[in-house]
């Protein structure tokens, strides 16, 4: 016997009991973006592994471990995209959105990184991202702050979630702060761990990232990299700071922040929960002013932040929160003329009323076991069409979510009843 087919590892399928939530937590988020004015670019799943390696960073995780990579019938490298950035920035300098512009984008879509699958960690996950171009100064990142705000009010997630930033500075600050940093940490190299160990030449500031309890005392006391930023990159984050307090909105200085890309620079922040256990990032970004120029377009300021969908599904899931029904109504069909003209009908009354969501019955079979499958399609009405109700030229209407009585109605008056509770609700 032929074994199974199952879906790969760390890939899973949405079934649709809960896509329902998926489209909410989408519609709502396209919703804020929307009244911000930004705009959706929609980029490939593959991209040529060379602009990964420039933008990442060869000796980071994602690049050394983590990426779907392949060679096509050409003996191109190709790759799976691991995050939505690098592409979006290789789009606007191909399509000169860009330079000497201000642009404000996002995306949505699937990312693949090889990693061992955990709760809320998958090896295909999928990102709402928001990218913005052309803008230095520090209220554009206040304003990708806002509408994250804004999202998990929109969502009925802002209580739990807390707000953690820093500042990476300038890529010459930063080199200077790594030097002390590896020296600080080469002087206590027998405590390091084996995975700081094989950073601390490659890629030391993601050491203060550690998730080894062994480690935090050794982290807390490294030097902090806010102690070596200069005066533009210290204003432009205490700008931030002021305007969050001037908003209102709640925040810890994590100085000890940093971002897994290379490519972040100055203002980085994260949203964190902790309700899912250790994957408790549901969204990330800052700004990253060298990397249109690092893949060869000119030098733009940009800003922007991706969210993790899972996560947040599951922060739905946990609160509860339960979408309404994907049907109005359900056309029960008892006998052989109704069932023969059914879906004549159903189409008249889509043509009236364009907004109603109509299941009609196909199939066949009996009343009984119609009207079981009106109640679980989560319908809000069954609407019955036996040989009696179409001889008589009625159809009748059945709550299913209240304790109403059944009513008939005149089947050319079906869409004005439908309009009318449209308008009570």
């Amino acid at each position: 016997m032929a074994k199974n087919l199952q879906a790969v590892r760390g890939m899973h399928d949405i079934l649709p009991d809960r896509t329902p939530l998926w489209q909410l937590l989408e519609q709502r988020v396209r919703d804020v973006l929307g009244r911000y004015g930004y705009r959706e670019i929609r980029m490939p799943l593959v991209e040529q592994t060379e602009l990964f390696k420039r933008s990442i960073g060869e000796v980071t995780d994602i690049v050394e471990k983590e990426m779907y990579t392949f060679e096509d019938r050409n003996g191109d490298s190709l790759t799976l995209r691991p995050e939505g950035t690098a592409g979006c920035v290789r789009a606007g300098i191909e399509h000169g959105l860009l330079y000497n512009q201000v642009q404000r984008l996002w995306y949505q879509g699937p990312m693949f990184r090889h990693e061992r699958p955990q709760k809320g960690r998958y090896r295909q996950f999928q990102q709402i991202g928001v990218e913005t171009f052309g803008m230095p100064g520090p209220d554009i990142d206040l304003e990708l702050i806002f509408i994250t705000r804004r999202i998990w009010r929109a969502l009925g997630l802002e209580e739990g979630l807390e707000l953690q930033i820093n500042s990476l500075g300038t890529a010459g600050e930063r080199a200077a702060y790594r030097q002390r940093l590896v020296d600080y940490l080469k002087a206590r190299y027998d405590r390091l761990d084996e995975d700081s160990r094989r950073r601390l030449e490659t890629n030391p500031l993601r050491i203060l990232d550690s998730k080894n309890p062994d480690m935090r005392e050794l982290i807390d006391a490294a030097p902090a990299l806010m102690d070596h930023l200069g005066p533009e990159s210290r204003a432009h984050f205490e700008a931030i700071c002021a305007g969050l307090d001037e908003a209102g909105l709640a925040y810890v200085v994590n100085p000890r922040l940093v971002r897994g890309l290379d490519y972040y620079a100055r203002t980085v922040f994260e949203w964190i929960t902790r309700r899912l256990g250790a994957q408790g990032t549901v969204c990330a970004g800052g700004r990253f002013d060298g990397l249109v120029e690092q893949l060869g377009g000119r030098a733009t300021a940009a800003a922007g932040f991706a969210m993790g969908v899972e996560r947040l599904v599951a922060l739905l899931e946990e609160a509860g929160l339960e979408p309404g029904s994907q049907v109005d109504a359900y056309l029960v069909l008892v006998g052989d003329e109704p069932q023969r003209r059914g879906l004549l009908l159903a189409e008249q009354l889509r043509d009236r009323a364009p907004d109603l969501r109509l299941l009609a019955h196909c199939g066949g079979g009996g009343f009984k076991s119609q009207f079981k499958k009106a109640d679980r399609s989560g319908a809000r009405y069954a609407l019955i069409l036996g040989e009696d109700e179409l001889a008589r030229g009625v159809i009748g209407i059945k709550p299913l979510r209240e304790e109403k009585a059944q009513q008939e109605i005149a089947l050319d008056r079906l869409a004005d009843f439908f309009e009318q509770e449209e308008n009570r609700i």
